[in-house]
């Protein structure tokens, strides 16, 4: 049985009333996860779900995707929702709704939370073979919205993946001194976390299906209104682990250092200059 239920009925996905006390007494697992507040739930999802999804996953990217191939995330599209088909429309805009949020806000203790609408990062992720992401702690900051970046809900769409296929979501702690969980991405399995500038997580093990299959998920994003101005914005950061052959993000560390030691002023006059030199370079 799913730990979700839909009611097909009447087309709505996730119902209130089923959802008002559901997850509650997941909490103290979730708070007490290590390296940092996680919990991994299985058949988290109707199957038909599931199946839809695989069924409709996009075969090439929409104009609104994002491809990343360099040495800190490998083979990597997320794919946006709003391009979708009507059916996978009508799921990501449902876990936006007010009957899944406060399934998660039950499970996580977070009250308040906020969907995002633009699903910045957010949608469809898929890795080819050979694919990967390395250790990091996400973005904190939702600019056009100005909120605070508080949990992470990702899904797995992958049927029959086993540990040797590669692609398992680790979780480390802060110092990178020790790799605690690897959560193998199998099918309608749900990971869960807090997303704070010391939860690292990732894919670093490259993909390697034997058949070419690639590692499909649902990446979702929530937020609350504590921001303020007072917290530095942070993008995605990469880590290192010890032993490892990761390499460095020298150019985030460049532009965090200009960020914390540069007057705001000449910050952006210098962002500008990027933007009209990356516009020039594009059209050479």
């Amino acid at each position: 049985m799913a730990f979700l239920s839909t009611h097909n009925s009447d087309n709505t996905l996730f119902e209130f009333e089923d959802s008002k006390e559901l997850g509650t007494d997941l909490h103290e697992q979730y708070a007490g996860g290590d390296p940092f507040p996680h919990i991994v739930i299985d058949d988290f999802l109707p199957a038909s779900l599931v199946d839809l999804c695989l069924a409709k996953f996009p075969a090439r990217p929409d104009r609104d995707s994002m491809q990343f191939d360099r040495a800190q995330e490998r083979y990597k599209t997320s794919f946006h929702p709003d391009h979708m088909e009507p059916a996978l429309r009508h799921l990501f805009y449902a876990f936006n709704s007010r009957p899944f949020i406060r399934v998660v806000e039950n499970i996580t203790g977070i009250k308040g939370l906020i969907p995002d609408p633009y699903f910045l990062g957010g949608g469809f992720h898929e890795i080819s073979n050979g694919g990967h992401l390395s250790m990091h702690a996400d973005f904190n900051h939702h600019k056009p919205l100005d909120l605070e970046r508080r949990v992470n809900v990702l899904i797995y769409l992958n049927h029959d993946w086993k540990d040797e296929f590669g692609g398992q979501l680790e979780l480390w702690r802060t110092d990178m001194s020790e790799r605690v969980q690897s959560i193998t991405p199998i099918a309608n399995r749900c990971v869960m976390f807090t997303t704070t500038q010391d939860s690292m997580h990732g894919n670093p093990e490259p993909v390697a299906h034997p058949d070419g299959v690639t590692r499909k998920s649902i990446a979702l994003y929530y937020y609350t209104s504590t921001w303020d101005s007072s917290k530095p914005a942070r993008t995605t950061q990469f880590r290192t682990r010890r032993g490892a052959d990761d390499q460095i993000d020298w150019q985030v560390k460049i532009n965090q250092t200009l960020d914390d030691f540069l007057p705001p002023i000449l910050n952006r006059r210098i962002a500008r200059a990027r933007r009209f030199l990356s516009r020039l370079t594009s059209r050479s």
